[in-house]
């Protein structure tokens, strides 16, 4: 059973930094692509960040050059280093994995931390 668990959200200032984890269990990790994703009040779920199984990443347009994403397959954790936080940042943040089978892809998703960025 595939079982992903954040932790590191928390209430920051603006111009802070926070760091996001995500610890996966019951898959083969490092094969697995990983993301971030978040949902702030009243708005749709959106990808923050994606890193390949080869360590090639993705980021949406807001965050770059602020957000980084990075994965530890010893530890089969990704991480989410987020600087420069802005209030338009706040958020419920998802843990996310893409995991590979015969028929097609399956989506996991952690329980989510809130991440809240005071101005």
């Amino acid at each position: 059973q595939v079982q992903l668990v954040e932790s590191g959200g928390g209430l920051v200032q603006a111009g802070g930094s926070l760091r996001l984890s995500c610890l996966a269990s019951g898959t083969i990790f490092s094969r697995n692509a990983m993301g971030w994703y978040r949902q702030a009040p009243g708005k749709q779920r959106e990808l923050v960040a994606r890193i390949g199984s080869s360590g090639n990443t993705r980021y949406v347009d807001s965050v770059k050059g602020r957000f980084a994403i990075s994965r530890d397959n010893a530890k089969n954790t990704v991480y989410l280093q987020m600087n420069s936080l802005k209030p338009e940042d706040t958020a419920v943040y998802y843990c996310n994995a893409e995991i590979a089978y015969g028929s097609g892809i399956q989506m996991y998703w952690g329980q989510g931390t809130q991440v809240t960025v005071s101005s």
